[in-house]
């Protein structure tokens, strides 16, 4: 919940328009400033302050404890220009807070985090846990000291700048925490943390979980937090708990996975005996139906990973154990991002496709395409780029890079699934790597807004290039598309290789449509120097066009009305009012 306060006839305002904006999400403080901001602090995640900065800081800081606790503060100045991100900034979430509130405030973010103002992703900001120096390891990237990164494996993690050496790996290399200097570790493995070092625990434990019925919570908890200390593991590594589906509500079970902070994962029990492991037993077979509980429930999550420890039963005193558990190493699954940049007018970029370039640690993308977002990228930010006619080596290496345990983003312009990269980058990846898809804003889309509604009815897309799809079946969907009366937008209509494809198309539609139909052509939609004009199907010349131009063909309704290209939805109240 965020707690919002005011003090002031402006202030509760704003105030006001934030509460509205986001339902459910807030709660406003009325009465005294100094104890409405005391009740929000004690029972809010967070806190917006309509209020001056000096006076904010004033009231918080006899309520500070801890940066781990706190909640994060927002305020918000008295003539509602700036969002300042106070207290809490990565912890307490205020900078992405602060962004928020600015938006729906048409305020200015300020955002004075070091790490956040140079581009830099703060090691607390990851979503993993951490533990060790944090904030010793953070200035010395930000100050461009030499960071050695010791890693059991590749993760896919945001960039990390080149100060931070990457080549390291645990073992006779990493040093003793005696050593001078900080090191960055990225390892489920318990490590001897010196003064100036930090450890990032990866998601990579799965623990699978045996139970007789009845078996308290004590006893589960207490056995998967020994045998991760006696293998050397650590416990924030834990992804998950794993069993059988007859534990599936099974109080102890649940209970532990409670205490560990993860979810319960159940398998049925024929899908576990189906997994060969290396200690069977008779008892588990009779009770729940499969050989083997704890060890193969963890392979069954642990995605095809490495047993690190076999089946360990619970030791009680004087009496039978009720538990037993066994851990997998998960071996990391890189995240491959296909995202769509719009058709080029840099707010028409979407924010979700900003956060995932900002988050990769790659880009693969064609050379001109990356040109146009290559100052959001983080530094540390490696790019693969290439030219023209070499999508599908793009795709590969995309996919390539993923499966190696790396955060990439795939770039295509307007939509990334539509003409563009997402088909051939997910015809090439399997299961082992994460596919997130960002949509984009298509060049049909662009266009038509420039142009005014010629897509208001049913409608479609068909690109004239036969470099991948032979023209005889280009001409078979043209023909189906003027025979059904629907609005045509052509993508590739005409290259110097290709010239006469356009010109038959329209004759296609032709066929079914008026000399006067509207057909708008836009080239560059949304760019500086992008044109557009309405035309009709008749007067069109095919020369006036090229690549980067949409022809878009409106149906036997369409219209130019005011000068804007109209195709009509149909609604009865549209039509009785003409009558």
């Amino acid at each position: 919940m965020i707690g919002l306060i005011s003090a002031t006839a402006a202030g509760t305002s704003a105030r006001d328009r934030l509460a509205a904006a986001w339902p459910g999400r807030t709660r406003v403080y009325d009465g005294p400033v100094r104890e409405a901001v005391e009740r929000a602090f004690a029972e809010c995640e967070q806190l917006v302050c309509f209020l001056a900065t000096g006076a904010t800081v004033r009231l918080l800081a006899p309520l500070l404890t801890d940066k781990a606790s706190d909640p994060g503060v927002v305020c918000v100045d008295e003539a509602g220009r700036y969002a300042l991100s106070l207290l809490g900034g990565h912890g307490g979430g205020a900078n992405s807070l602060a962004t928020e509130v600015a938006s729906v405030l048409a305020a200015a973010p300020v955002i004075t985090t070091a790490t956040d103002a140079t581009g830099i992703p703060g090691l607390d900001t990851l979503g993993l846990p951490t533990e060790g120096a944090v904030a010793t390891v953070t200035r010395a990237i930000l100050d461009g000291t030499p960071v050695p990164l010791h890693a059991d494996a590749v993760w896919p993690l945001p960039p990390l700048p080149p100060n931070v050496l990457r080549d390291g790996q645990l073992g006779g290399d990493a040093g003793g925490p005696g050593d001078l200097g900080p090191r960055l570790f990225v390892t489920d493995r318990v490590v001897d943390l010196g003064a100036a070092d930090v450890v990032v625990r990866p998601p990579s434990l799965v623990v699978g979980v045996g139970a007789s019925r009845g078996v308290g919570v004590d006893e589960v908890y207490g056995l998967v937090r020994d045998v991760l200390r006696d293998a050397g593991l650590s416990v924030l590594s834990v992804v998950e708990l794993a069993t059988v589906d007859a534990k599936a509500d099974e109080p102890g079970v649940v209970g532990a996975a409670g205490r560990l902070g993860v979810p319960l994962r159940t398998y049925p029990a024929d899908v576990l005996a189906a997994i060969t492991v290396p200690n069977p037993s008779a008892a588990p077979l009779a009770a729940v139906g499969t050989p083997s509980v704890a060890e193969a429930a963890a392979l069954a999550a642990g995605r095809g990973g490495e047993l690190l420890v076999p089946k360990r039963k619970s030791g009680p005193e004087g009496r039978a154990a009720m538990a037993t558990c066994a851990v997998v190493r998960r071996a990391p699954r890189g995240r491959l991002a296909v995202v769509g940049l719009g058709p080029g007018a840099r707010d028409l970029l979407t924010p979700r496709a900003t956060a995932e370039l900002r988050r990769a640690s790659v880009l693969v993308g064609l050379d001109q395409y990356v040109d146009q977002i290559r100052d959001l990228l983080r530094p540390g930010t490696r790019v693969i780029e290439s030219g023209l006619g070499r999508e599908e080596e793009r795709a590969r290496t995309a996919v390539s890079e993923a499966q190696a345990g790396h955060a990439v983003a795939l770039v295509g312009s307007g939509d990334a699934g539509v003409y563009a990269m997402a088909s051939p980058a997910l015809a090439e990846a399997a299961d082992d790597i994460e596919v997130v898809g960002v949509p984009g804003v298509t060049a049909a889309l662009a266009a038509a807004a420039i142009l005014g509604a010629p897509l208001g009815h049913d409608h479609v897309s068909i690109s004239l290039s036969d470099l991948h799809t032979p023209w005889e079946v280009i001409e078979r969907r043209v023909r189906a598309a003027a025979e059904a009366d629907i609005v045509v937008t052509f993508y590739n209509p005409r290259s110097r290789g290709r010239d006469w494809q356009l010109p038959k198309a329209l004759a296609l539609l032709a066929e079914h449509r008026t000399a006067t139909t509207p057909v708008g052509v836009v080239r560059n939609a949304s760019r500086p120097d992008g044109t557009s004009r309405l035309t009709t199907l008749a007067r069109l010349d095919p020369a006036t066009v090229d690549m980067m131009t949409v022809v878009t063909v409106g149906n036997t309704a369409t219209r130019e009305i005011a000068g804007r290209m109209v195709t009509p939805r149909g609604y009865r109240w549209q039509s009785e009012g003409a009558r």
